[in-house]
This record gives C-alpha cells, structure tokens and sequence, in this order.
C-alpha cells in the first residue's frame, strides 16, 4: 500500500528543498504539519528517511532511494498540469474531424487554414471519409466533429448544425450540345448515358432517393469514386456526370459543360457539422468551431 499521497507530497518538497521551512512554505501549511507529516510516512515504511544538517536536513540511504522514484512522479505530474495549461491556451494538442472530398473542399479547408495560422502548436488530423463513415467514427469517438452531407441517418446521439447550401446538378460537354438549353423532363435521364458516385456516399444516396420518388429508374454508364473523376469523364464526352455543382463550377464557367436543365428542381441539400451528444468537445475542437460559427453567423448578416 502506498498510504497517503500528501505524506509523499510533503516528503518530496522537503528533500528537494533540503529544508521543512522551505516545505512549509512551499505548501503553504505550518512547520510542525510537515514535521508531522514526514513523522507519520517515516513510521508507515519503519525507516528515517531524514537526518538533521547544519541547515536544514538532508536524505538518510534509505531517503534517497525513495526520492529518486518520488521526484520522478511529481515531476511528471507537473509536467502534465504544465501540458494541461498549454492545453487550455491553445499552445498544443489535437483536433480530430471527419470530412469527405467534397466537405473538405468547398466548405472546411479555409477554416482549418485560419486555425493553423492563430494556432500552429495545434495538430490538425483529418479523416477523409464519406459521409456514412465520418458518423462512424464520431460515434466511435474516434473524431472531434465532422462535417457531412444530407441526407444521413442522424439518430438521437448527433447534433447537426446546417452550415452551407450545396446543389446536385447534371452536367454534359459538346458531344450532348443538342441538350443545352433545353427544358428536359426527369424521365429524359433513362435514356442518356449517365456518370455517377459509386457506393454509398451521400450524394448517390439522395440522387437514387430522388429519382426513385420522381419514377425515374437509371443505369449509370459509369461508377466512379471521385466527383472530380466524374468531371473529367464529362470533358471527355463520355456521358452527362452528377455532381454538386461546386465540382462542375470551374467548367462549366468556362464554357466546356453545360448543365442540363429540367422542368422539376432538384432540391437543394446541406452541408452539417456533426458533434455527439455523448462526448463533450475538447478546448482546441470547441476553438475550431468557434471560429467557424463566427465566420457562418458573419456570412448570414452579410446576406
């Protein structure tokens, strides 16, 4: 049995100091409550472990050894209160996330740059997963936060915080220019060579979702596991590619695709950052989304 850990607390002090006045001090408490002290753990291990000096005391053999193991498990416990501080300022620590391509891309990456800037001792690990599997990990515990896409299963453990609009939108190149500026209906879709996500990411959840709702049953030409993958087949003409428009943006603003249009909207989705319920955020992931919170709330007013 190690007994009471304030004796050894006192025991330390003492020996560092080489005094019991010192230790008083150090500890804020009286002379005689550390003489006490040090009597009470001498009796508990059946040895002196101190011997009067000209100033002060000084380790009996006996004292020393047991010094040399007790320094180092105060010193490491200051050191670890010092790291928790460093914590709290933000001078080091860990911020896991959970972000796909697409999350990453067009919605987190400024921020994390921002962090990075007011917080360089701040290691940032992201996990680059679609969305099913970035609510895995949050309910694993093995993620801060995340920043997903709908539709998903959000259950009674996840919060989620609508952050940004995002739109899914067809595109196509010059070999289908007979569709441009056309008003299409969904049903046209079955006919036409299409490019989408492969498994079960988000984007391809919701776009089966919607069509099966509209009556349109559709056999993709290609599965691809990228967005950006997607685009390049469409420059290349081989077939009209489903994407959130972000993905398209640069293309089609430059006149190599063209979205199709159609005479039923595709409603719009979201981009959420999700947090459980179960485990509280630690101070560097609270900072991050603060930072991005502030940036949202900024935007709104600005709009």
């Amino acid at each position: 049995m190690v007994g009471n850990l304030e004796y050894f607390k006192v025991f330390y002090y003492t020996a560092r100091l080489g005094s019991v006045t010192g230790a008083a001090s150090e500890l804020s408490i009286s002379q005689p409550a550390v003489s006490q002290s040090l009597k009470a753990l001498e009796r508990s291990l059946g040895v002196a472990l101190f011997q009067r000096a000209p100033k002060g005391v000084r380790l009996t053999g006996e004292g020393q050894l047991l010094y040399s193991y007790v320094a180092k498990g105060y010193e490491e416990i200051e050191r670890g209160v010092e790291k928790v501080k460093q914590m709290l300022n933000l001078e080091l620590g860990e911020v896991h996330i959970g972000a796909s391509d697409m999350t990453l891309r067009f919605y987190l990456l400024p921020f994390l740059e921002e962090f990075h800037e007011r917080y360089p001792g701040i290691k940032v690990i992201v996990a680059n997963a679609p969305t099913p599997e970035t609510l895995k990990l949050l309910r694993a515990g093995e993620i801060d936060f995340g920043v997903v896409s709908t539709p998903f299963d959000q259950g009674a453990d996840i919060c989620a915080e609508p952050v940004r609009e995002i739109e899914d939108v067809f595109v196509a190149g010059r070999r289908f220019i007979s569709y441009k500026n056309k008003m299409l209906d969904l049903q046209e879709l079955e006919k036409l060579p299409l490019i989408y996500l492969e498994g079960s990411t988000s984007t391809r959840t919701y776009m089966d979702a919607y069509l099966a709702e509209n009556n349109v049953a559709v056999q993709p030409e290609f599965e691809l596991s990228t967005s950006d993958m997607i685009v390049q087949f469409a420059l290349r003409n081989l077939g009209i590619g489903c994407v959130v428009r972000d993905f398209a943006m640069e293309a089609v603003e430059s006149g190599r695709l063209f979205e199709l249009r159609f005479n039923k909207m595709i409603p719009k989705r979201q981009f959420c950052v999700v947090t459980s319920r179960k485990a509280p955020l630690g101070v560097a992931a609270g900072k991050l989304l603060e930072i991005m919170r502030n940036q949202n709330r900024r935007t709104r007013d600005d709009s």
